[in-house]
């Protein structure tokens, strides 16, 4: 399946037989765009990841539609506290603590509680919950995305790096088990809803927006003073401290033109990125007859998240609606990419394939770590995953328990030359 991608072109092909929304389904022969996925309110969520950002924002679209959709399970990773509270609000069937074996003291729901990473993998192949949203963090997420889509599910994904690391083992998992992988990146999920029906034969190129981050406008001879906080003030969205990081390195960017050649097909020549400070428009699809179609709205993750959950309805949303002449100018600039490192590293990595984004990820987010405790500079980020790059290079992946013992590797050898890098002088403020 290399090359074809989750949204094959062959598949798209096919125009649905109604008009009323498209969605990506997974078969066996790669993926469709069909309108006929009957709705049967309310269909039972888990969110893995409960506790963070985009677990956050998902809860948030479920209770303004309580009547479609219900929270059948919960997760989160240490937050034993936080994830009482959010049983005690949606009294799931059960909810799972990745990284602990004690429910709280003086806990508020009196519920199932699960331990274990595992019991998260488990959660993601429940038979009982069609539909699962992986908020997961990191390399962490690769189990469940991979248990998601062999059991057949509707895997709203947020967590790239599982894609962007297991590339053919995800694609193969999708094929196998016959889902739903929608993701719920807002830029993915704008050139899903731009290509429609259309085969990637037609596209020219897929065009993927950035915020530019924090330093969009900073002159690269500043970067060695970057602070922790002042990579975690990004201009447009809110989100958690690791992908916050990685807008700023622009990390996040290169992960995503990844994935966009996997969920595509599309070859790493035809996705073009470029900065638009708005956060507006989120992608754009340019067709070989010259038109360009996007898709544009205020920033907000509750969007993509809704059309993941609902596609293809539209329900309806009470965020703000577009507004031209509020918006404009819409303003676009060229990626300052001899500036940040991180994306031309990222990029290279997908373009050699195999192991090489495990390696980049891993080491990516030992030194996202180390930055924001003060350990590592911010132009050390680069540094560090490019060492990490050098020594090992990529080969084929052989199976999920390689890409891990690669994990494990390129995790280990970033550890290690942490210290040798310069420090920030201080961990990040709370």
């Amino acid at each position: 399946m290399r090359g074809q991608g989750l949204v094959s072109a062959s598949a798209r092909a096919r125009r649905p037989t109604r008009s009323d929304g498209l969605i990506a389904v997974v078969h066996s022969g790669g993926v469709r765009l069909s309108s006929d996925v009957p709705v049967k309110p309310p269909r039972r969520v888990v969110v893995l990841g409960a506790t963070g950002s985009i677990g956050s924002s998902t809860l948030k679209v479920v209770a303004r539609h309580v009547d479609r959709f219900r929270i059948a399970a919960l997760t989160a990773g240490r937050q034993a506290e936080a994830l009482d509270r959010l049983a005690a609000c949606w009294d799931p069937d059960y909810v799972v603590l990745a990284d602990g074996a004690d429910r709280p003291q003086g806990d508020q729901w009196n519920g199932q509680w699960r331990y274990g990473r595992d019991e998260v993998k488990r959660a993601a192949a429940d038979p009982s919950i069609p539909i699962v949203v992986n908020a997961l963090v990191g390399f962490a997420g690769l189990e469940s995305t991979l248990a998601a889509l062999e059991a057949g599910k509707r895997l709203a994904l947020a967590n790239k790096e599982s894609l962007v690391v297991g590339g053919e083992l995800v694609l193969e998992a999708a094929a196998a088990g016959g889902g739903e992988l929608l993701p719920v990146d807002s830029e993915h999920s704008a050139i899903l809803q731009c290509l429609g029906d259309r085969p990637t034969a037609e596209v020219s190129r897929v065009i993927l927006t950035a915020s530019g981050g924090p330093f969009r406008d900073w002159p690269a001879d500043r970067f060695a003073a970057i602070r922790p906080e002042d990579a975690l003030a990004h201009p447009t969205w809110s989100m958690g401290d690791k992908i916050s990081v990685d807008s700023a390195t622009l990390a996040n960017k290169a992960l995503e033109v990844i994935e966009a050649h996997l969920l595509f097909g599309l070859d790493f020549d035809r996705i073009d990125v470029v900065v638009h400070p708005a956060s507006i428009v989120h992608s754009m699809v340019e067709f070989r007859d010259g038109s360009t179609v996007s898709q544009l709205g205020y920033p907000t993750m509750e969007v993509p998240i809704l059309f993941a959950l609902s596609a293809p309805e539209r329900l309806s949303n009470e965020f703000r609606a577009f507004d031209p002449v509020g918006a404009s100018p819409l303003e676009f600039e060229r990626l300052r990419r001899e500036d940040f490192p991180m994306f031309e590293l990222g990029v290279a990595a997908g373009r050699s394939g195999g192991t090489a984004p495990a390696v980049y990820n891993a080491a990516n987010e030992v030194a996202v770590r180390a930055f924001l405790s003060g350990r590592l500079s911010f132009s050390g980020i680069p540094k560090l995953v490019e060492m990490a790059l050098s020594t090992m290079p990529a080969t084929p992946v052989e199976s999920l328990e390689h890409l891990v013992s690669v994990d494990a590797e390129a995790r280990s050898r970033s550890i290690e030359s942490v210290g040798t890098q310069p420090a920030t002088g201080g961990e990040k403020t709370p």
